[in-house]
């Protein structure tokens, strides 16, 4: 006959375990750390992103920059509030900064980001600064496995302005186009050196300002660097 201690030997009582959600977690990424050369003088270039938080609320941060040796030629930061709002999906919102060239600028930021139908991933944000200030930004980028180890990631970005900021050098109305294309083997996930090309042109009144202060309109560069996250 079966006793209390039979059943209790048979079916131990389990401890609990912690929801996925319930955990905080972190992830930072440096999408591009690289050396960038072609039509002049090299320069660094750096992409990074990352996040701490829970599966549904996150605070984010973005920040990206260029420059020559010791000099930053632009800069930016973010620092967002972001809210999974779909399996693949979610909505940004906070503030970016702005160094150089030209004076500082501040906006208030709002926007979308998440898995495109074929694993497209997608970055859409808008901008709103000082004296009617308006931006969007477009981004998107694929990760195309060639072996199980070297990837070829394509990446686009779009920038569209609401007004002319001349102390920027930015235009109103399209501003600039980036493509990229990298290939990286992955040694380890998180590490993986690469080699791509990149182009870069300014269109319309931004081009106008470009040729006024003697530079290029157009650009291409080889792209030397790592790409990292933990």
């Amino acid at each position: 006959m079966l006793t209390d201690a039979d059943r209790e030997a048979a079916f131990p009582r389990l401890g609990g375990h912690a929801v996925h959600d319930q955990s905080i977690n972190t992830f930072v990424l440096f999408d591009q750390l690289e050396w960038q050369t072609g039509g002049g003088d090299g320069v660094l270039n750096v992409d990074s992103k990352g996040w701490i938080g829970r599966d549904v609320n996150r605070l984010w941060f973005r920040a990206e920059g260029e420059g020559e040796r010791t000099d930053v030629e632009h800069a930016e930061a973010h620092v967002l509030y972001g809210r999974a709002v779909a399996r693949w999906w979610g909505v940004v919102a906070g503030v970016r900064q702005d160094v150089g060239p030209g004076p500082n600028r501040t906006w208030a930021a709002v926007g979308v980001q998440g898995l495109a139908p074929y694993w497209f991933e997608v970055e859409a944000t808008a901008y709103v600064g000082a004296e009617g200030r308006t931006h969007v930004r477009l981004e998107t980028e694929y990760e195309l496995l060639i072996t199980n180890r070297l990837v070829l990631q394509p990446l686009a970005e779009v920038e569209i302005y609401g007004k002319s900021d001349p102390e920027r050098g930015i235009g109103a109305g399209l501003s600039s186009a980036d493509i990229g294309l990298r290939v990286r083997y992955e040694f380890k996930r998180e590490f993986a050196p690469y080699v791509g090309v990149t182009w870069n042109h300014k269109f319309f009144d931004t081009a106008d300002f470009a040729r006024e202060d003697g530079e290029s309109v157009r650009s291409t560069r080889l792209a030397l660097g790592v790409r990292l996250w933990f």
